[in-house]
C-alpha cells in the first residue's frame, strides 16, 4: 500500500496554487468579517439578545476562509455547531447569519435553528449539527449522492478533534474509503474537546492519522495561515474530485474563547493563549499583504472600516427583525 501520509511539499503547493494580491485581500476581508461578526455576537449574548448555546469561531478564521476558497459553489459543505465562520466564508450574508443567531424570522434558518443550526440550500451549506461527530456520516452521504449521480461535486466536512473520537466518524471514514467517495474530511484541531485538552483525550495528537486504519490519504498542516490552508485543501479537493478517493486533513488551529459563551476557559495553561495569539491569522495575512503585495495602511484601514460597518449593519438588522411566527414552528419538521 502507498504511504497515505505523504503531504505535498510547500514548494509544490505554491507552484500549483499561486495566490494573487486580490485573492489574499478578499480572504483578509472575509477573516476580518468573521471576527467582527463573532465579536458582536459575544456582545449580543451578554445582552441576552442571543439565547441558548453560542460557540464562537474567533481564532480559527483562516481555516474556513482558506478551505472555502478551494471549493466550487456547487460543492457540499457539512459542519458541526461552531459554524458561524463557515457560513460567512461560504457566502451566507452577515445579516442572515446574525438574524439566525438572534432567532429572528429573517435568519438563514428562519429563526428556528439558532446558533447551532445555520444552513442554506442556496449555498450548498448543510451544517451545523449539534451532535458531536454525528454530521460526518451526512457528509459521506452527500459525497455518495454526488458519485451516484455522476456529478462533479465533492463534499467538505469540518469537524473538531473531539469528534474524531466518535464511532459514527470512523464508520463514515471506512465507507468513504471503501467506495472512493469524493470527500475531504477536515479536522480543525483547536487543542480542546470542550474543556479536555488534546493529550488527555487522545493517544494520537495528529487527527489525520485516523485515516491510516482505512488506508485513506492524509496529512497535517498549520491552520494559522490562510494561504497554507487554501493550498493544502485545494490539493485534497483536487485528489477527491479526480475519483481517486477521499482525503482526511488536520489543520492545527486554536480558539481564543472557551468552548461556548458559558465557558470561561480557566483550564488553559498560563501563557498558552498569548502564545497562539502571536500567530494570529488576520495579523499574519495583513503582514503578508504589506510585505509581499505592497498594500498600503490606508487601503487596509479603508477595508477595515467597511467591514466594521457591514458587521454593525448585520447586528442592527438582526435586532430590528421580527420574531418567527409560532404558527410555522413545525413547518420543517415533517414532509408533506
Amino acid at each position: 500500500m502507498a504511504d497515505t501520509a505523504t503531504a505535498p511539499s510547500r514548494q509544490a503547493l505554491e507552484e500549483r496554487y499561486p495566490v494573487t494580491r486580490e485573492q489574499l485581500l478578499e480572504w483578509y476581508r472575509t477573516m476580518l468579517l468573521i471576527r467582527r461578526v463573532e465579536e458582536l455576537s459575544a456582545k449580543a449574548y451578554t445582552q441576552r439578545k442571543i439565547l441558548g448555546f453560542c460557540h464562537l469561531y474567533i481564532g480559527q478564521e483562516a481555516v474556513a476562509t482558506g478551505a472555502t476558497a478551494a471549493l466550487k459553489p456547487e460543492d457540499y459543505v457539512v459542519t458541526g455547531y461552531r459554524e458561524h465562520g463557515h457560513a460567512l466564508a461560504r457566502g451566507i450574508s452577515p445579516r442572515s447569519v446574525m438574524a439566525e443567531l438572534f432567532g429572528k424570522a429573517t435568519g438563514a434558518s428562519q429563526g428556528i435553528g439558532g446558533s447551532m443550526h445555520i444552513a442554506s440550500a442556496e449555498h450548498n451549506f448543510f451544517g451545523g449539527y449539534g451532535i458531536v461527530g454525528g454530521h460526518v456520516p451526512l457528509a459521506a452521504g452527500a459525497a455518495f449522492a454526488s458519485k451516484y449521480r455522476g456529478e462533479d461535486r465533492i463534499s467538505l466536512c469540518y469537524f473538531g478533534d473531539g469528534a474524531a473520537q466518535q464511532g459514527a466518524f470512523f464508520e463514515a471514514l471506512a465507507l468513504s474509503q471503501l467506495w472512493k467517495l469524493p470527500a475531504v474530511y477536515l479536522c480543525e484541531n483547536n487543542y480542546y474537546a470542550m474543556g479536555t485538552s488534546l493529550e488527555r483525550q487522545s493517544y494520537l495528537t495528529d487527527m489525520s492519522r485516523r485515516g491510516d486504519g482505512v488506508g485513506m490519504k492524509r496529512w497535517q498542516f498549520s491552520g494559522f495561515d490562510v494561504v497554507e490552508v487554501y493550498q493544502n485543501v485545494a490539493a485534497a479537493v483536487e485528489h477527491a474530485r479526480s475519483g481517486e478517493g477521499p482525503v482526511i486533513l488536520e489543520a492545527v488551529t486554536y480558539r481564543y474563547r472557551g468552548h461556548s459563551m458559558s465557558d470561561p476557559a480557566k483550564y488553559r495553561k498560563e501563557g498558552e493563549l498569548e502564545m497562539h495569539r502571536a500567530k494570529d491569522c488576520i495579523a499574519s495575512a495583513e503582514q503578508r499583504l504589506k510585505e509581499h503585495f505592497g498594500v498600503s495602511d490606508d487601503e487596509l484601514t479603508k477595508l477595515q472600516g467597511a467591514v466594521d460597518e457591514e458587521a454593525q449593519d448585520a447586528y442592527d438588522f438582526a435586532d430590528s427583525s421580527p420574531e418567527p411566527d409560532p404558527s410555522h414552528l413545525y413547518d420543517f419538521t415533517y414532509a408533506e
